[in-house]
């Protein structure tokens, strides 16, 4: 415990975002650092609890957080960042864009403001990329399906293999670049296994690339550890159209395992009259063309879709629908509005989420705080237009009722609160209802459950001997820590599967 009366007397400190007419003028980051100082003088407000619920409930990745406050207090930097890595494969991603439940399930957060932990996550590894910690560690030889069992432990725990045996490396194919499949790819390949990461798109990182705008997550971050994976021996197949280009029975027969992680993002729509109007898109669609345009990668003619001087709706609430509105007021939206059918939330923890669960409290982004309007409970019935292209919404205002004890809360339409509101431009950022449709996984034949979701056991082996899932594909569109969670434990599942194979 760094200083024992440090949660006493320090109070929690945010970085802040750089000034707002600043910000909206580029689509850099917007988030400020605190100062080393600043981070080690935080990291004295941990009360080293006798049970850390940050580790044991709010982390899915179970990062040891008190004991990295302590050793970032005494300035042991290097023993921190290896501590880190041990349980984060990509610290810089989390530090960055997790919604950080760890910090929801704060003891501290019970009577004052929780630790600053994604703070010092992410102090932690750009200080350790500054200082030259982070480099290249690829494992000094490769594994074959069945390493001795003398080093097993050494395997799984550290994840550098330090033996061989007799016949080629054992060779897995990720399908996917997004976080699940860089995690298991990092994973497996620091144990020894030889790993191939395929993905359709021209570049890897999935999500944290197209989906997550630059003013979240700047592309150097991910070209950072993606060429650090490389020189550690991952080798990236982009541009592969997986399941066409590469068929199944190819990674079948030059693979020894397979797994897939190509994430869970079929948007959910919206059926009310005038859906078929030119101007209504899917939100990922939108984010996807921003991120290209920062990139410098065309956008094909007739396809852009672009907010400039027009009235924007944004239909849905959450993280996503946030990143259209910082995306919109960048594109000098004349208007931006946020529609959500749910109620607005509580500003403080209720009892229906009680601590350590994730609250159900009002958020604000730091896009919120650059303009536009948020509004809740309210229902979008139908859109208007003019020669086929959207020009209004038809909306109502709702009421909520108490929910049945069981049972999912109800709503009726409020007499006299329809309203309509002017609509040049109308993105559904609405959440993911499943998976896209894949050749790859019907040629394989994997079992699905009642959701549509892949069906696989504790270690994500599916009904397909050697196919494995990771990721969205196998719990639905979820946080990217989860993701990177869920790719870790199938890394170490395919493991366990290959020492059983001979």
């Amino acid at each position: 415990m760094g200083k024992p009366t440090g949660f006493l007397e320090i109070k929690r400190k945010e970085p802040g975002y750089r000034p707002r007419e600043e910000r909206l003028k580029d689509f850099s980051a917007v988030e400020l650092s605190l100062t080393e100082a600043e981070i080690r003088e935080q990291t004295a407000r941990c009360m080293d609890c006798g049970t850390p619920f940050c580790h044991a409930c709010g982390c899915p990745l179970e990062n040891v957080i008190p004991e990295l406050n302590d050793l970032v207090y005494r300035g042991c930097w290097a023993e921190a960042y290896e501590l880190l890595r041990s349980r984060n494969n990509f610290p810089e991603f989390t530090g960055r864009i997790c919604p950080a439940p760890c910090e929801a399930a704060c003891v501290m957060g019970l009577h004052d403001e929780p630790m600053a932990i994604r703070q010092v996550e992410l102090a932690i590894i750009e200080t350790a990329f500054a200082r030259g910690l982070v480099c290249p560690q690829p494992p000094t030889q490769r594994l074959s399906a069945r390493p001795p069992a003398s080093a097993e432990p050494k395997a799984l725990r550290a994840g550098n293999a330090t033996h061989s045996v007799a016949g080629g490396s054992a060779r897995v194919a990720v399908i996917g670049s997004g976080p699940a499949g860089l995690a298991v790819a990092d994973t497996l390949n620091q144990a020894g296994y030889a790993v191939t990461v395929f993905d359709g798109d021209k570049k890897p990182g999935g999500i944290l690339r197209y989906g997550i705008p630059d003013f979240k997550l700047e592309k150097w971050v991910i070209d950072r550890r993606i060429d650090l994976m490389r020189a550690e021996g991952v080798t990236f197949e982009m541009g592969a159209a997986v399941g066409e280009d590469i068929s199944a029975r190819y990674l079948l027969g030059r693979f020894d395992a397979i797994c897939l992680a190509l994430g869970a993002r079929e948007p959910r729509d919206l059926d009310v009259p005038g859906r078929e109007l030119k101007g209504i898109h899917f939100a990922m669609d939108y984010l996807i063309q921003q991120n290209l345009r920062v990139a410098g990668e065309p956008i094909p003619a007739g396809e852009a879709i672009d907010a400039g001087g027009k009235n924007v709706v944004i239909i849905g609430g959450g993280d996503t629908g946030s990143d259209c509105l910082g995306t919109a007021l960048r594109q000098g939206a004349k208007r931006v509005e946020q529609f959500e059918i749910l109620p607005k939330p509580p500003e403080v923890r209720d009892e229906r989420t009680p601590w350590p669960m994730w609250p159900n409290v009002l958020r604000s982004s730091s896009s919120h705080q650059e303009g536009g309007e948020r509004r809740w409970s309210v229902l979008t019935k139908s859109f208007s237009g003019i020669e086929g292209r959207v020009r209004a919404m038809q909306c109502v205002e709702l009421v909520w009722e108490s929910a049945e004890p069981g049972g999912p809360p109800r709503f009726k339409e409020k007499p006299g609160s329809a309203f309509e509101v002017s609509a040049d431009l109308v993105l559904l950022a609405m959440g993911f209802s499943g998976l896209k449709k894949s050749k790859l996984v019907e040629d394989l034949q994997v079992e699905r459950d009642s959701r549509g979701i892949i069906a696989a056991n504790a270690d994500g082996l599916t009904s397909v001997p050697g196919v494995f899932v990771a990721g969205d594909m196998a719990r639905g569109a979820s946080l990217v820590v989860r993701s990177i969670a869920d790719g870790r434990r199938a890394a170490q599942g395919i493991m366990r599967w290959l020492r059983k194979k001979q």
